[in-house]
Parts: C-alpha cells; structure tokens; sequence
C-alpha cells in the first residue's frame, strides 16, 4: 500500500526539476507495429476505410496545438477548446475505444466513468508484457491518447505534440487552469507501476500553487500500486486539482482566465 496515496513516492506533482521542456522537440516516432491483438496496436485504418490511422511525419493535417493558434485573450483559448485534438491523438484515441469494443463488448464515449474499462485493459496488458514487450508502447499510446482525450473534453484543454514529435514529450494542458501532463506517461506509469522518468506523467503546476496541492492529495487514503497508478484514479487525480485550482480562481476574480499555448 502506498501512504499517503498521492505522497512523494512517486508524486503525482512535478517538482521543478522534472518540469516539462517549454518547446518539446520535433522526433519523428517510430512507425506502429501492424497487430489485430487488442492488447496492441490498431491497424491502418486504411484496412478499415481507406484512411491512414497514423499520419505521416509532415503531413499537411497534422496539428502541434489542437486548433492553437498561440494568442492569449479569452475567445481563442476558447476557440482552441472548441477544436478536435491532433489526427494522431485521435486515431490513438479511437483505437483505444476499438480495442475494448473488442475485448470487453463495451462502447467507450469519452465520459469519465468508462476508464474503468481501461483500467481493466492496462492490467491484462501487463500481465502480457512479459512474453510480449511490445505490448507496453502499443497500450500506453491508445489508453494516454484516450485518457488524454476524456481529460481534454471533460475540464478544457489542449494538446501539444510537438509536430507529432516523440510521444514522451507530449503534453496536454488545461485551458482554465494552469496544469499539464503527459497522458501516454501516466499510462506507462500504469503499466510499469512504477515512475517513468522522463515522459512527464506528473502534474506540472505554476510554482506557487504546488505545495497546496501536495498537501491536499497527500491527506487522500492509501492505496495499492495498481489503483494508485489505475488510469480512472489519475483522472479523479486531475479533477480533484482543477476543481481546487478554479475554485481559488475564482474566489479571486479570476474565474473567465483561459491558459492558451503562450502561458505554457
């Protein structure tokens, strides 16, 4: 059992030495494996409708900011809102809602009480890890893109991939907060149970805003490693700091503020 749930070993807050680069860089990704398993990766949905599920580096379509256009006032960071997430992290995201359609017979909508679902998938996938190591980046992409997206539709945001770029280095931000991860990060964390350094699944924080928010997810219960690092606990993680975070906004006027890319 970890005590406290949220405490410092690993924490969920990223401390200032492991904050996220400002401007990730541009690593084209390695191409998919080709897999029907719903432990893996999806296929090209060229083999479904004729499309790519994973566009190619420099590929007219793709997107650094889901609808970003870097400007701070209120309607473009609502704009940005308003706008679909990057083609890749779609694609990632709609095979992770294929994976477990096939799997568990279940339809994922994007609302939060499925990632129960994916909980159950990223614990069967780590039992398969060991006779199948590709198992882990295969999952983690579909279940963080997933995950990501639910954040994203549920509370505000946009992603950041660094023009589709090494997936360690996206981040999604919040919009109506100040508060970005790597969703693909924590689900790696999930997998492992265990920190993965370097993919930048904790929470990063303005500074001034961190230690409150250590303390009140280090007064949550204990809990064991799989629910600690479960993809449905990580978002009850992230809404438990917006909620806290918004609520201190606006008690100081400050409840219209919209975060674009340039607060970031």
């Amino acid at each position: 059992m970890r005590a406290p749930a949220f405490g410092p070993t690993p924490p969920l807050v990223a401390s200032d030495e492991r904050r996220p680069k400002r401007e990730p860089p541009a690593v084209p990704p390695a191409p998919p494996a080709r897999t029907d398993d719903v432990s893996g990766a999806a296929l090209p949905a060229a083999d479904v409708d004729g499309g790519s599920a994973i566009d190619e580096p420099g590929d007219d379509n793709d997107e650094t900011v889901a609808g970003g256009s870097g400007a701070s006032d209120e309607a473009d960071a609502e704009a940005d809102e308003a706008q679909p997430p990057p083609s890749r992290v779609a694609d990632l995201a709609e095979a992770c809602v294929r994976f477990i359609a096939a799997r568990y017979g279940t339809t994922l909508d994007y609302e939060p009480d499925t990632l129960s679902f994916v909980d159950q998938w990223v614990r069967d996938a780590r039992t398969e890890m060991g006779r199948r190591p590709e198992v882990a980046e295969l999952v983690q992409s579909a279940a963080g893109a997933y995950l990501g997206e639910v954040v994203r539709r549920a509370f505000g945001g946009f992603w950041v991939t660094g023009d589709e770029g090494d997936t360690a280095a996206w981040r999604l931000c919040l919009s109506r907060v100040y508060c970005a991860f790597n969703p693909l990060g924590m689900m790696r964390e999930a997998l492992l149970l265990d920190r993965a350094d370097g993919w930048n699944a904790h929470l990063e924080l303005d500074p001034a805003e961190r230690d409150v928010m250590e303390q009140r997810l280090d007064a949550l219960p204990a809990a064991s490693d799989d629910e600690f690092f479960a993809p449905s606990t990580r978002f009850d993680v992230v809404s438990i700091v917006h909620d806290a975070l918004h609520a201190a906004m606006e008690a100081e006027g400050l409840g219209d503020v919209r975060f674009t890319r340039d607060d970031y």
